[in-house]
């Protein structure tokens, strides 16, 4: 079988607390067929250590919201 993952950055969104963040630039594996995104647990504990230090943010921006009804 050949491997169809490589290695690139992504932007990850997350919600916690009520507020939606958005990182960028989070290095990942990405199966090039399915898109599905693979992080390794020292990127996903990086993640939750800068959303909980309460350091701002390098920038914010305004999201629309849609209900889906």
């Amino acid at each position: 079988m050949q491997e169809t993952m490589i290695e690139t950055t992504v932007n990850y969104t997350i919600e916690y607390q009520g507020q939606l963040y958005l990182i960028e630039q989070v290095p990942a594996r990405v199966c090039q067929e399915t898109g599905e995104e693979y992080f390794s647990p020292e990127t996903v504990e990086h993640i939750q250590a800068l959303i909980k230090s309460g350091r701002p943010p390098a920038r914010v921006i305004g999201t629309p919201v849609y209900r889906y009804a």
